[in-house]
């Protein structure tokens, strides 16, 4: 235990002396933080649609006007333009065309058509238009009856009320933030302790490591434990700004979170040193994090996407994502707060791969030894 202290420290010493190193600890994960925090944004807003009222009437207006209370769209104008020209040269998102004969059919409780043609080149923020329409429409024919303005209308026998758990304000930085956070402490360890291997193997440095007593597996687990401790910080100042600018705070039991954060972050430092021992140079060690540390865990990972819509064969891939298992240790910590209950599983998983990262490395590393 005394070497691989003494592993630690020399490490430790040698990060402080490095500028760079202390910048690419500390700011880069701050400016990642806010970019993700403040610019991913999965729910749509301000969605620009268009609206061609051959109706003109009280009741036609009262319903444009509740499309446009939703505060999810804004008007867009038309400027004598058809609805498709105004598509085609992407001025709305969206146009309503109102038909004449609206108020008339609705007051006689006889079916009338209101145009809704969408511009679905996205995908997902053309369901959303959609979705959005359509149940502006159910509120606006419900409201309407209730106030006198339509005849009323018997109430279905069923009727379904929905409630939010656990995000009842629906804020997105509680679903960004925490996965951001994870991808942050998976992302730099890991490239810290990749670039210090590479650093050892480029300065000729390492071998005087093979040429001492000390294993491989003291010499990981010094490295490891120097940039556990540089993780740890790292946690508690991204945590910390994150608790401050976006109102992070404990749903519930936090030991999970305690517990599984240095495990997490031994695991990243494990992984980067396996591609340290791989990697010849430097520049190559940062390619290989960022290819394949930082698009698995900003991927397939569930951090903006579900598990569950990532198709086969990268679904097994992410079996095998540590940042799989700390996304929902976390997000648990900070939305859900099941508890152990909620997330043991996650922590099983990442001690498994944490001990396959460890195992490999050192095999990585005794094969580079030279015989004696």
């Amino acid at each position: 235990m005394k070497r691989i202290w003494s592993q630690a420290t020399k490490e430790l010493a040698q990060f402080k002396r490095d500028r760079l190193t202390l910048a690419l600890a500390f700011i880069l994960p701050l400016l990642t933080l806010f970019i993700f925090g403040y610019a991913i944004r999965l729910e749509a807003k301000n969605i620009p649609i268009a609206i061609q009222d051959f109706s003109n009437t009280p009741l036609s207006r009262s319903y444009v006007e509740r499309l446009f209370a939703t505060q999810q769209f804004e008007p867009a104008p038309l400027l004598g333009a058809t609805a498709q020209s105004v598509l085609d040269r992407s001025i709305a998102r969206a146009v309503v065309v109102i038909p004449p004969d609206f108020a008339e059919k609705i007051r006689n409780q006889q079916p009338s058509t209101v145009q809704v043609a969408i511009d679905a080149s996205d995908v997902n923020n053309a369901r959303v238009v959609k979705n959005y329409i359509a149940a502006t429409t159910r509120f606006f024919l419900q409201n309407a009856g209730q106030s006198g303005i339509l005849p009323k209308v018997e109430p279905p026998r069923l009727q379904a009320r929905t409630r939010i758990w656990f995000n009842p304000g629906r804020k997105e930085s509680l679903y960004i933030v925490p996965g951001t956070c994870a991808v942050i402490l998976w992302i730099y360890p890991s490239l810290l302790s990749a670039l210090a291997m590479v650093r050892e193997k480029e300065q000729g440095t390492i071998v005087q490591v093979y040429a001492s007593s000390l294993t491989a597996s003291e010499l990981i687990f010094g490295k490891a434990l120097a940039y556990l401790l540089i993780g740890l910080l790292e946690a508690a100042i991204v945590i910390s700004i994150s608790a401050i600018l976006f109102r992070l705070t404990f749903a519930g039991d936090p030991t999970p979170f305690i517990i599984g954060t240095p495990i997490y972050i031994l695991a990243a430092a494990m992984f980067g040193l396996m591609l340290g021992t791989k990697a010849s140079t430097q520049t190559a060690a940062v390619q290989g994090v960022a290819l394949v540390g930082f698009l698995a865990a900003l991927l397939l990972s569930g951090f903006i996407y579900p598990v569950s819509n990532i198709p086969f064969p990268l679904s097994f891939i992410s079996n095998i994502v540590p940042a799989r298992y700390y996304i929902l240790i976390i997000r648990d910590a900070f939305v859900r707060g099941a508890g152990w209950s909620g997330v043991w599983f996650s922590m099983l998983m990442l001690i498994i791969l944490g001990s396959i990262l460890f195992n490999v490395t050192r095999r990585n590393l005794s094969r580079m030894q030279l015989p004696d």
